[in-house]
């Protein structure tokens, strides 16, 4: 990086990309509006490029911005790793990892992972991103986030993630308790039921889809739910259809309102793997949480 490039005018760069204002990265940031605005022309200057096109309620990237704040935001997040690491293998036991999970591992593994990992490095701060591991997907490219523990399609990002399979995990159809259909034993019979699922792409789901496609079923998928709680919610309270891991229709308290349908056609497998870039090697911190994820999935 050229000496004529500075740290804090790619931080104000990203913040502003981030946030959208020059007015709200300065709340954020703690720096003032004419200091950032600074930053970023100098930045602008060096760069020969304009970044930013000014409007009355905030910026937007231009093109070249867009480009730029990829590889931006990834020199920062590799210096803040590289200085975290450096200060836990002094034993500065602090800094932070960001990990992303799918819902039903948020539902069962995640919470005595993470309760080990703190009682272990209560200094350690922990962001936890759930979703579908295409949402994902750009924040692992950046490097906000060091690993995701999620099903995986395998597909074009073959070539920039590394995918190290972690444990296969049943899934069934699933119903409130008195749904209309709880007696059903075929995909068949649900066909003309209002289904509600994540999107399919880069997922188990992704195997459903195709599954359905070869046995000649379509089911109605009217409702796309991203997140868990979105789709457990809906499921328990309407006569929507989903399907979902046993572990999750195992759990106590989802058991009261939710029931697994016990069709004679089983669904295949999901299988979920600790996906990360290539390219970039887990802090020591990072690297502990793995191992206690994958310690929990031998279980």
């Amino acid at each position: 990086m050229s000496a004529n490039l500075k740290l804090h005018q790619l931080r104000a760069f990203v913040q502003v990309a981030r946030q959208g204002s020059i007015r709200a990265a300065s709340r954020i940031s703690g720096l003032s509006q004419p200091a950032l605005t600074k930053s970023i022309q100098e930045l602008e200057l060096f760069l020969g490029a304009r970044l930013f096109i000014r409007r009355q309620q905030g910026v937007v990237l231009t093109d070249m911005g867009d480009n730029f704040f990829r590889h931006a935001s990834l020199v920062l997040e590799e210096l803040r790793v590289a200085q975290e690491d450096i200060q836990q293998r002094l034993g500065l036991a602090g800094g932070q990892v960001n990990i992303g999970v799918g819902g039903s591992v948020a539902r069962t593994l995640m919470p005595q992972v993470i309760t080990q990992f703190h009682r272990e490095y209560p200094l350690v701060k922990v962001r936890i991103v759930e979703g579908q591991l295409v949402s994902m997907i750009p924040e692992l490219r950046q490097g906000e986030l060091d690993f995701t523990i999620s099903t995986y399609d395998r597909s074009h990002l073959d070539q920039e993630l590394t995918c190290e399979r972690l444990m296969q995990r049943k899934y069934k159809v699933a119903v409130r308790k008195g749904h209309p259909m709880e007696k059903a034993r075929s995909l068949a019979e649900l066909q003309q039921c209002e289904w509600t699922m994540p999107t399919p792409r880069g997922s188990y789901y992704r195997l459903l889809h195709d599954m359905f496609a070869e046995r000649g079923i379509a089911p109605n998928i009217v409702v796309t739910c991203e997140t868990f709680m979105a789709c457990v919610s809906l499921v328990a309270k309407s006569d929507f259809v989903t399907i979902l891991s046993v572990d999750v229709l195992d759990d106590p308290l989802l058991s009261q309102h939710l029931t697994a349908l016990e069709l004679d056609e089983p669904l295949p497998q999901a299988t979920f793997y600790l996906i990360q870039r290539k390219d970039t090697a887990l802090t020591p911190m990072s690297a502990h949480m793995a191992q206690l994820f994958r310690r929990s999935c031998q279980r």
